[in-house]
């Protein structure tokens, strides 16, 4: 009896599923395919809020809420992403507040922040 293996490829990584962790429990929103280096995409939980979802370029999923606190608008998966200190943030597209994308602190002002959410793929999770 042969038993045939088969390894993962590419293909399969980028269709994989990316989940959220909520308190719903995990929650599919898009393929990693669907997530491209530098640009957010918004997702709607089960319980109304909304989640701003990123990769890096290294492949890596992040999730944090898409609520601007500074303004209240839902709009951080629009904003521009970068790094400071080896840390990925985006920055708000309004008031240009950086937020970290693993832990959801704004860089800018440590008394705010945003949720940060557990992330997995078909690849493993990302624990934030």
């Amino acid at each position: 009896m042969t038993t045939a293996t088969r390894t993962r490829t590419e293909e399969d990584i980028a269709a994989a599923t990316v989940e959220i962790r909520c308190p719903q429990g995990w929650v599919a929103v898009c393929t990693l395919d669907d997530l491209i280096p530098g640009r957010g995409v918004a997702a709607l939980l089960p319980d109304g809020t909304q989640a701003a979802l990123f990769t890096d370029r290294a492949g890596q999923p992040y999730a944090i809420g898409n609520r601007d606190p500074f303004t209240g608008a839902q709009v951080l998966s629009r904003g521009l992403t970068g790094s400071a200190d080896g840390r990925p943030f985006v920055a708000s597209p309004l008031l240009k507040q950086r937020f970290d994308l693993a832990s959801g602190s704004c860089l800018d002002d440590p008394s705010v922040s945003v949720p940060a959410y557990r992330v997995r793929t078909g690849s493993g999770e990302r624990a934030h």
